[in-house]
């Protein structure tokens, strides 16, 4: 059994209603095979015994009831699991934030949290339920056949654990093999993926046949590692079951042989040969749950991969203090071998409008993405009114922030679900009027349905988009702290002022750190810093306090 499994708590559970199945089953397995052949036995006396035949009956009843039931609940567990699965793995995606996203291909974390989960459905519903069948039932078989017949019993308990043995040494090919399939699947969703989300690129420089025929090459890696996969689950079948039907065979000739010698009685040779393929059929149907399971399990590891990886707070955070200044003291970022960020030091104060400028790379965005809290420092601090922001609430301090991404991303859904994104509970009427503040209310009421327009039928222009993101800033009204990240980059001149208006408008009375590479956000700002790797403070624009600060100075300067 996979433990990394059995610690979550719904498999934890599942596993303990799987005991009480499993024990319930070998009673019920046994209680059927003795009554059975008493009832046989009987019949060739020429009498009936109503006894055997109720019991027998009942068994036979119950065993079925019991096996719709543990059906009904495998599928119903197995789904439960899956979600609280997904729901982790998204959380734990969510609380590393954009930058660990973005060291990830899209189209493998998709298959992960899509193909990977649902291949789980055969280690639940089938291989697990019957780990359970076949630690209990075996034994109980086992038990009464010693107290039959002695010697049958010692046959099967000599042949039992050739089919685990054959069926482990199979295994461990499975497994490798699997873990084969599961890296072609991998690679192969985040091939076509990235093909599909870069097809208009691929077209216009005439690349798309090439890339067609890789993703048509992963397709067919992935076909033949899984026909190899296959062709290995048939032959270790076929050698269990010729293991288990030997088995049952070395059981039965001398069962039959002492029989008519009259050593054994016919009540007891019934019961040896009833229960004898009852012991062996759990450990063979293991053995062929075993390779439907093998998928779900190599998608398994990489799952407890990012949740184990997740980051945890070693502290109870604490809630950000209200309008505090912001330090960096001393920050460096590296991204592998390289360095981002080196010796950043940076003192923001209550109502300051600080604009970053420099070339593209030189660590601008990442700077935005530290305070945000999705980058953590490899060296240095960042501090919020003296307190690191490494023991601060991050949902609380977020809660505190108006961002606006160079891309900002628009979900399928209206308008004004997009708009009260942050605040799903926002009336139409406040969304209408962030909309009138960020400008952006004489284009959306020009759609089709207005603010009910559904934006997964209806594209809009990258202009329209900031000006949806710039509405979302102004639903924060409460943000005492705004980060824009070059909000003006690819507009047009009127998008453009139509942006720089509503922002100046929104950073009035505000702490914001702005982003920019064209001149026309340059006039919000009170201070220009510029990054290039290092911050230093530019000249020639409204005050220039310290920007560089020694880290035994930061906590007198906040």
């Amino acid at each position: 059994m996979d433990r990394r499994l059995l610690r979550l708590g719904p498999v934890r559970r599942y596993a303990t209603v799987l005991t009480g199945s499993a024990l319930l089953a070998a009673v019920l397995t046994v209680t059927q095979a003795v009554s059975l052949a008493q009832l046989l036995a009987a019949a060739v006396d020429g009498r009936l015994d109503r006894v055997a035949l109720a019991v027998g009956l009942g068994a036979v009843l119950l065993r079925g009831l019991h096996a719709g039931a543990l059906t009904a609940l495998t599928g119903r567990a197995a789904a439960g699991i899956k979600a609280h699965l997904r729901e982790r793995l998204l959380d734990s995606a969510a609380r590393r934030g954009p930058a660990w996203l973005a060291g990830r291909r899209a189209g493998e974390l998709a298959t992960l949290a899509g193909r990977g989960v649902d291949g789980l459905d055969g280690y639940l519903t089938g291989y697990l339920p019957q780990v359970f069948l076949a630690a209990f039932v075996p034994l109980a078989t086992l038990g009464w056949l010693a107290l039959t017949d002695f010697a049958s019993a010692v046959v099967v308990a000599l042949t039992l654990p050739l089919i685990p043995v054959f069926g482990v040494l199979v295994g461990k090919s499975t497994g490798a093999r699997t873990q084969r399939q599961w890296a072609e699947l991998s690679r192969l969703g985040g091939h076509f993926l990235d093909t599909v989300r870069g097809l208009a690129t691929l077209r216009a420089f005439g690349r798309e046949a090439a890339y067609v025929r890789r993703v048509r090459q992963n397709a067919e890696a992935y076909r033949v590692a899984t026909m190899r996969t296959l062709r290995l689950a048939f032959l270790s079948a076929l050698v269990l079951e010729l293991v288990a039907t030997v088995s049952v065979a070395l059981v039965a000739v001398p069962v039959g042989l002492r029989l008519l010698d009259g050593r054994l009685t016919l009540a007891a040779a019934l019961t040896v040969l009833l229960l004898a393929p009852e012991a062996y059929l759990p450990l063979r149907a293991l053995g062929t749950k075993f390779h439907a399971s093998q998928e779900g399990l190599a998608a398994s590891a990489e799952i407890h991969a990012v949740l184990l990886d997740a980051p945890k707070a070693t502290t109870e955070p604490r809630l950000p203090p209200a309008d505090a200044g912001l330090v960096l003291q001393r920050v460096e970022v590296r991204y592998g071998d390289v360095v981002a960020l080196r010796e950043a030091s940076l003192e923001v104060e209550p109502g300051d409008r600080v604009a970053l400028i420099g070339p593209s790379g030189g660590g601008k965005s990442t700077l935005l993405s530290l305070i945000l809290g999705f980058t953590a420092p490899t060296a240095g601090r960042v501090l919020v009114g003296g307190v690191d922001l490494a023991a601060l609430d991050l949902d609380a301090w977020r809660a505190r922030l108006a961002w606006m991404p160079q891309r900002p991303h628009l979900f399928a859904g209206t308008v004004a679900d997009n708009i009260r994104l942050g605040s799903p509970s926002t009336p139409l009427d406040a969304v209408v009027a962030a909309a009138r503040a960020a400008e952006a209310d004489g284009f959306v009421r020009a759609l089709p349905d207005g603010y009910d327009t559904e934006l997964s039928v209806h594209g809009l222009s990258s202009g329209q988009r900031q000006r949806l993101a710039m509405a979302r800033a102004w639903l924060r009204r409460d943000a005492s702290l705004l980060l824009f990240d070059e909000p003006t980059a690819r507009l047009d001149p009127a998008s453009e002022a139509a942006v720089v208006a509503s922002a100046a408008r929104l950073a009035a009375g505000r702490t914001a750190l702005l982003v920019a590479h064209r001149p026309a956000l340059l006039s919000i700002a009170t201070r220009t810093v510029t990054v290039d790797g290092r911050l230093s403070e530019a000249p020639g624009l409204g005050r220039s306090p310290r920007s560089a600060i020694e880290p035994d100075q930061a906590e007198v300067a906040v």
